[in-house]
């Protein structure tokens, strides 16, 4: 990494414009200067209460910056410092974020590592589950945005890396069990590992977390975009098993007559031999 001063250029703030952060002397000053940066648009919070919203498990403080604005300051700095930083500076700048107790903070390392995304290396998923199971994301806006920014984009091109993550459904982290699901979400969207999506719901079935009965229903969802009769007969046949909040994510999808019809038949009756949850993985990606 080459060197230089740490320089800000323009003011920035609450005029929704963000300052430039650029030639970092290091990968610390850079972060440091992005949770400056990140401060400068900070707004009160009102009434809202973002602890209780983003249900954080950890002490959390937070910035109440705009979604864009956050976005936007992560990819700038990836742009500023792309011919600067190699890919592991990119994570050890995410790393360095990640660990702060700024919410947005978190957002912004992530965001800029993910204009990196397709240089990831399998390693870098270790890096990933260490933040989870450290308790660094958590809470659900956090993972779900690991997720979706990296982990999702590393399975999709490397689906050897898929049993990898499924194996994280049985974590004593809550986060990580999460990500187990999420990670799967754009995969099973596309029709892609949809044994190993029903194989992850079906592991989470008994999980106590209200938060992963969301995640695995949001996970079956999607699965039921491309194969919605296999969506329906994993629910008919497991129905009065799974969670009740799992099935109605699950359901969102069908038509109303039909989610009715499917609350009521996995509301009673016998769960039947079936083998929908947990099947093989000869038709893991397809």
């Amino acid at each position: 990494m080459k060197g230089g001063k740490v320089r800000k250029v323009g003011r920035g703030g609450k005029d929704g414009k963000v300052g430039r952060v650029d030639d970092g002397r290091s990968v610390a000053d850079v972060a440091r200067a992005v949770v400056r940066e990140l401060q400068r648009h900070a707004q009160p919070a009102g009434e809202f209460d973002p602890a209780r919203y983003f249900r954080t498990s950890v002490p959390l403080e937070f910035l109440n910056v705009r979604t864009p604005i956050v976005r936007a300051l992560g990819r700038r700095i990836a742009g500023e410092q792309r011919d600067r930083w190699s890919v592991d500076d990119a994570v050890a700048f995410a790393d360095t974020l990640i660990r702060s107790p700024h919410f947005e903070a978190k957002h912004a390392g992530i965001e800029a590592l993910g204009v990196r995304r397709r240089e990831l290396l399998p390693r870098h998923l270790t890096v990933f589950r260490r933040w989870l199971e450290d308790d660094l994301a958590a809470n659900w806006a956090t993972t779900d945005v690991l997720c979706g920014t990296l982990i999702s984009p590393m399975l999709l091109a490397d689906p050897a890396l898929i049993p990898r993550v499924t194996a994280w459904a049985r974590h004593r982290n809550p986060w990580v069990r999460r990500a187990a699901a999420v990670s799967l979400v754009r995969l099973a969207a596309r029709g892609l590992a949809l044994d190993d999506a029903y194989g992850v719901a079906a592991t989470l079935r008994s999980d106590p977390n209200d938060l992963i009965h969301k995640a695995a229903g949001w996970l079956l969802r999607e699965a039921g975009r491309t194969d919605p009769a296999r969506l329906e007969r994993c629910l008919r046949v497991h129905g009065p098993s799974i969670p009740r909040t799992t099935v109605r994510y699950a359901i969102e999808r069908f038509p109303p007559a039909k989610r009715q019809e499917l609350l009521a038949a996995t509301r009673s009756g016998r769960t039947r031999n079936g083998r929908e949850f947990g099947t093989s993985r000869a038709r893991q990606i397809r």
